[in-house]
């Protein structure tokens, strides 16, 4: 067997992991609330950067994590296809779930077929990264740590969309994005505690892309995606703020001809 290493640099990638869940959390949770207090396709575009913005935080936080993974006797590449595969399947499971609370008519089922559906698209970008991992050896895993890390995608996932229901203040969804991001982050550490390595010491050369030259590069990408939508959101008027904005203006349209007088 292996020795499999979690965190081959240190409490660096569990950290920068935990912090790129929580932003992805933050966004994904903010976008929702705008999305809740919007109309027609200002709605669904407030739900595509929520769901865009919960996705790449999972994946950066996911590859993040895997960059200080490391077995003993072999050397690790990845499949380039798969990985982004995984993505695509993060970013678009997500966004059904968010948009089946975002137009929801029961909330309760909203929440429940929402929860369900992107706690189970968290577990299998989780398990299509994982398939993604080239080594000289065989992978198992523990099936009752398998089931208990599937099981933290989904509640986590569930609490996450009830907090875009029910909470509005900034101070309450960042109290909400760190505890959602250490739920994804638990599962992630809790579905790689599942693993096994069994290396068969080999001299050929594996196929796929080392992490650094792929999933460090795309991980920066994704990360200032996120920091830059970010900037936009918190920059970009609430509804309310448009309410009032919209209102005072109309005050002044309604006192100006009033005020103005002929010669």
């Amino acid at each position: 067997m292996g020795h499999l290493d979690h965190a081959s640099f240190g409490w660096l990638t569990p950290v920068l992991s935990y912090v790129m869940a929580c932003i992805g959390a933050a966004l994904g949770l903010r976008c929702t609330v705008r999305a809740l207090g919007a109309t027609g396709r200002s709605r669904r575009n407030w739900l595509v950067t929520a769901a865009s913005a919960i996705g790449s935080g999972i994946w950066t936080m996911h590859f993040v994590a895997m960059l200080g993974f490391g077995v003993s006797g072999t050397d690790i590449r990845y499949d380039v296809p798969l990985t982004i595969v995984s993505l695509l399947v993060a970013m678009a499971v997500v966004c059904v779930g968010v948009f089946a609370v975002g137009y929801g008519k029961d909330r309760a089922r909203a929440l429940f077929l929402g929860g369900l559906t992107t706690g189970l698209g968290v577990a299998s970008m989780h398990y299509l990264g994982m398939a993604a991992v080239r080594l000289h050896g065989d992978v198992t895993y523990d099936p009752a740590l398998v089931g208990l890390s599937v099981l933290i995608a989904v509640v986590a996932a569930t609490a996450a969309l009830w907090a875009a229901l029910n909470i509005r203040s900034p101070v309450a969804v960042t109290i909400a994005s760190l505890i959602m991001g250490a739920a994804v982050t638990s599962m992630h550490y809790t579905a790689m505690f599942a693993v096994s390595v069994r290396v068969t010491p080999s001299g050929t050369v594996l196929p796929g892309a080392t992490a650094m030259q792929f999933i460090f590069p795309l991980a920066v990408g994704l990360g200032s995606y996120l920091f830059l939508t970010s900037a936009f959101v918190a920059l970009s008027p609430t509804s309310r703020e448009r309410e009032a904005s919209a209102s005072a203006q109309r005050s002044v349209e309604s006192v100006v001809p009033q005020g103005a007088t002929g010669p």
